[in-house]
């Protein structure tokens, strides 16, 4: 009953929230005089930081609607080239010159960890100009009604693996964080079968490829509190009257609140100076804090049991590096990927995956020819720094880039047949 009593919550202090508005817009009004007095800017900023902080906040945008190709600025247009029930396939499609020779096809596997694939916008707008961009936008499971059937780790790898048939042959895909294994079993698996369709390049992102390497407290956590914990804990059925009612999800809510336990201090240090910032009237400050927190703050609910399959078979089994990883009855064999290049990318003070996750997957993949491994940590980030913000324009992105382009089809010979050695377990 816990997920109801928060919708509960929610709805009852809706009225304070609707005053709390009503109150800002007064004190913010130009032609109210208190609003030019420390005092009036004081009441206002109070106001919006009790109406910002009991708010559910929806699902944001992406709002790309511009990009700079061959140094010219082309409109951008998002359509839906793919769709399931959990998840659509979204295309950024540019207005380029007609006959232009192609970009890469690139597509960007979201994370689905509680946040909107809009948080990686800034990773969308930075691969807009170098490539044909394609993310994946998955839907809060909260909205799925339960006649579209369950949705766990196993339909996750079937969807990544049918968007890559929708793209076609020579299409390059990017994990970020939590799709990192996922997708790495995806390319396994059609590997395995001979797939035509397999990607070109692979670049894993801030990865749990294997979490026994420098385990952050995410990964001790699950260690210690076990499967069963959390789904005992964590699991809950979606109240009435969303059209998931009676789906059993982990709650974006309680996965943010994780989020935020982790940084407590930072997050109300952000709060206190966004309040300064309004009593000042600092708008510019204060309108990059709405930005980012209309951003963190939006959560979606997930499956059961695709958090519950995920947390056993990442962070408390660590099955694929171990070679006990299945899909569906099959045993996922990453050793079998040999034409793939593979690209891992770590930041230096990622406290989520830590240093050596990601780079795991080298190990994993020991077919690959030497020369089509890349590996690169950024110094001086951490997490969100790995596929976010001024470092990750300015030095992940041209590397990316690079790879990608080098190691297209069209740019590199096919790998001959050659005898397969077993993954390292």
């Amino acid at each position: 009953m816990f997920y109801q009593l928060y919708e509960m919550n929610h709805a009852a202090v809706q009225p304070a929230r609707l005053y709390a508005d009503a109150v800002r817009l007064l004190y913010t009004n130009p032609l109210n005089p208190f609003s030019h007095t420390p005092w009036g800017r004081s009441i206002a900023a109070t106001a919006e930081l009790f109406e910002r902080t009991t708010r559910r906040y929806g699902k944001p945008t992406f709002g790309l609607d511009k990009t700079v190709v061959d140094w010219k600025n082309v409109e951008v247009t998002e359509k839906t080239v793919w769709s399931k029930p959990f998840c659509n396939l979204v295309r950024f499609e540019r207005a380029v010159p007609a006959g232009r020779k192609p970009d890469p096809k690139l597509l960007i596997v979201a994370p689905m960890s509680g946040h909107y694939a809009t948080l990686l916008r800034g990773t969308v707008e930075a691969m807009l100009p170098h490539a044909d961009v394609h993310i994946t936008d998955w839907v809060d499971a909260r909205m799925v009604p339960l006649a579209a059937g369950q949705f766990d780790l196993d339909d996750y790898i079937d969807y990544v693996i049918d968007m890559l048939h929708t793209l076609g042959p020579d299409t390059h895909v990017m994990a970020v964080c939590q799709p990192s294994v996922p997708v790495l079993a995806a390319v396994a698996l059609m590997e395995t079968k001979g797939d035509p369709f397999v990607p070109s390049t692979m670049t894993l992102m801030g990865g749990p490829i294997d979490t026994r390497s420098n385990p952050t407290a995410v990964n001790l956590l699950a260690q210690e509190k076990g499967i069963d914990w959390f789904r005992d804990n964590v699991v809950m059925q979606a109240p009435w009257p969303v059209p998931g009612f009676g789906r059993e999800v982990y709650p974006g809510f309680l996965q943010l609140s994780g989020f935020m336990s982790m940084n407590l201090d930072r997050h109300i240090i952000a709060h206190k100076d966004f309040f300064m910032h309004l009593v000042k009237h600092d708008g510019d400050n204060a309108e990059k804090h709405r930005d980012f927190y209309d951003e963190y703050l939006a959560v979606m609910d997930l499956t059961a049991e695709f958090y519950l399959q995920t947390v056993d078979t990442v962070f408390v089994r660590q099955a694929l590096p171990k070679g006990e990883m299945t899909h569906r009855g099959t045993r996922i064999d990453t050793s079998a990927i040999r034409n793939v290049a593979l690209f891992t990318v770590e930041g230096e003070n990622d406290d989520i995956s830590g240093l050596g996750q990601t780079k795991a997957a080298h190990d994993l993949c020991p077919n690959i020819p030497a020369d089509r491994h890349a590996h690169y940590m950024q110094p001086a980030v951490g997490h969100y720094g790995v596929f976010n913000g001024s470092r990750f324009r300015s030095e992940i992105v041209p590397r990316i880039v690079d790879f990608i382009t080098s190691y297209g089809r069209q740019n590199r010979v096919a790998v001959k047949p050659k005898l397969v050695r077993t993954a390292k377990k």
